[in-house]
């Protein structure tokens, strides 16, 4: 009862912080310079023609005007029509954003398993070789751009050694794609037992999941190292090699007490990817909804980026909602 309570109080908050979010965003995106109506009717547009759809698209109004008639449409869920791909935000987000999560989650995963390993490794080994792989691969992870990492890794994998596939979308055109079901191209062709879907799709997986991987495995690597050195230096953990206790044990201990630290830059980790990815999904031609909503961005088109950022407002308010709820689970004080 009391967790629920507790979700009850954070979900009266999340319709002020979406309104929020949305009203900063639309201000923003206002004053990036660009006339939607010269984007979509071209240079050779009379003026008349600019002003009937100007008038159209409510931009001849108040900047706050035409929010309270985004946010009206929003509440009722018209995200609108992207004037690029002439199709409702809702669709190509549907289509998009689930490319975007299969991609940071299995980067996430590969994260984490490359980077807590080696952080209480070398929290462990203050003097040894662990130590020393551990501080330079954090030291070089965290200096690469992933877009730099990217093309680095095409270039040996791809075009040297020709072990990856080429780096062009989520799979090859020669193979049929499975039935679209949850937007994910591994889990939906595992569900149809299409096993030539399920093999193309995760080689494609394979570059952008180690692109993003390797370099984001560095951050988790050194919030896990810095938090396990300070839990093994705690009173807690002298105390229990005093009683006599296994060094295994007193570790284990002390990775739990360091596990909220761990989740809390994981969380924010995939926060930033759902956006911070689109440089990787350019190089890859992954199609998620970061490179869409940049394609907003430069050609003025409004409502595939509020849509986006709708989307990932959303998703980041869940993962943080989720994120407390874990905390509950690992840590008795919170309770």
């Amino acid at each position: 009862m009391q967790m629920l309570a507790y979700i009850g109080r954070r979900l009266i908050f999340v319709g002020p912080q979406l309104v929020g979010i949305l009203l900063v965003s639309f201000l923003l995106l206002k004053l990036i310079p660009g006339d939607p109506a010269v984007m979509m009717l071209g240079p050779f547009a009379t003026d008349d023609g600019l002003a009937r759809l100007r008038s159209e698209l409510g931009l001849d109004r108040s900047i706050f005007e035409q929010f309270d008639i985004y946010l009206w449409r929003v509440i009722h869920g018209d995200l609108g029509s992207s004037w690029q791909t002439t199709m409702p935000v809702t669709s190509d987000l549907a289509q998009r954003f689930p490319a975007t999560l299969e991609l940071v989650t299995l980067s996430l995963l590969l994260a984490l398993a490359i980077g807590m390993p080696l952080g209480i490794a070398g929290a462990r080994n203050k003097t040894g070789i662990l130590r020393k792989i551990a501080d330079y691969y954090g030291l070089v992870a965290g200096a690469l751009p992933d877009f730099w990492f990217a093309l680095v890794l095409i270039f040996i994998l791809y075009t040297i050694l020709g072990v990856a596939p080429a780096p062009l979308g989520r799979i090859d055109f020669t193979v049929i794609p499975p039935p679209d079901v949850t937007g994910s191209l591994l889990i939906d062709s595992f569900i149809s037992g299409n096993w030539a879907a399920l093999g193309n799709a995760a080689g494609h997986l394979v570059l952008p999941v180690l692109t993003l991987g390797l370099i984001n495995a560095a951050p988790i690597l050194k919030m896990t190292q810095s938090t396990m050195e300070r839990m093994l230096e705690a009173d807690f953990s002298r105390y229990a090699e005093m009683c006599g206790l296994p060094p295994k044990v007193v570790a284990r201990k002390a990775l739990r007490n360091s596990l909220p630290s761990v989740i809390t830059i994981v969380s924010v980790l995939y926060g930033f990817l759902i956006g911070g990815a689109v440089l990787v999904e350019i190089v890859f031609s992954w199609g998620g909804a970061g490179q869409y909503a940049v394609q907003g961005v430069l050609n003025a088109d409004l409502n595939p980026v509020m849509g986006f950022v709708l989307y990932s407002a959303i998703l980041s308010l869940v993962i943080y909602l989720l994120v407390d709820l874990i905390y509950f689970a690992i840590d008795p004080r919170t309770r």
